[in-house]
């Protein structure tokens, strides 16, 4: 609960964004279901005042110039032809999946990713058809050329909310252990993939002091617990801090 005998807590761009993207959702799952052209017209204001905040967000950030400000239109309209109607355009967040990859040697899996140049472990969209861990192990083969199995569920994540995605989505991570292959990096989704100690980590990581501790203690077995973003509260101005807070 919110403190009254305490100052409230200034209103980041992280913030700003998740709840711009709130606001967008709900106008537009809003719109998938309803076929009264007044309660239309209220959601399209919606989303026209969730534009604008994503617009304030990104200059807060310092992400876009003062310019970024006339494209507030531009991506109202974009979210007005992702609308579908009914069941299929209920707007949820897109699901990840990550596979945190240990070796007999404590050795921690990573790729450079082509899109960003950082190093994460292996990671990709859910696709229809596989369940979580088929996709962890999937994207482990296509991205690095391991074989891997999976040990157990190691995070369930917000990327919103931990602040590594400007995309709505869940980030499901696996602790899975290498049995096979060797380390072939996908050519367009990959820079480079190796094996890396903790003292011999590469660089840029991506986000790693919210998971890399976690990572090596699950590999190491000295840990069992599932990492998860705890409920907020409130949830619209609650602590933006995840993993175990």
């Amino acid at each position: 609960m919110i403190d009254p005998d305490q100052p409230p807590e200034p209103v980041t761009a992280a913030a700003l964004h998740r709840w711009s993207e709130t606001l967008a959702s709900i106008a537009r799952t809003g719109l998938g279901f309803t076929d009264n052209s007044f309660e239309a017209e209220r959601y399209e204001e919606i989303l026209a005042v969730a534009a604008d905040i994503r617009v304030s967000a990104d200059l807060l950030s310092s992400e876009r110039s003062a310019e970024s400000a006339v494209e507030a239109d531009d991506l109202r309209a974009s979210w007005l032809r992702a609308v579908g109607s009914g069941v299929p355009g209920y707007v949820t967040p897109k699901v990840a999946i990550g596979a945190v990859v240990g070796d007999e040697h404590g050795r921690l899996l990573l790729i450079q990713r082509a899109d960003s140049g950082v190093w994460l472990y292996p990671t990709g969209w859910a696709d229809v058809g596989y369940s979580p861990s088929e996709v962890a192990v999937k994207e482990v083969r296509e991205e690095t050329g391991i074989i891997c199995e999976v040990e157990r569920p190691l995070a369930i994540l917000d990327g919103l909310r931990a602040g590594f995605s400007r995309v709505p989505l869940y980030s499901l991570v696996f602790l899975c252990r290498a049995v096979g292959g060797e380390i072939s990096p996908h050519p367009q989704e990959c820079l480079d993939a190796g094996w890396f100690a903790r003292h011999e980590l590469p660089e840029p990581l991506a986000n790693y002091d919210q998971w890399g501790d976690a990572a090596f203690a699950a590999i190491a077995g000295t840990s069992q617990e599932v990492i998860y973003d705890p409920p907020r509260d409130p949830v619209w101005r609650g602590s933006p801090h995840a993993l175990g807070d």
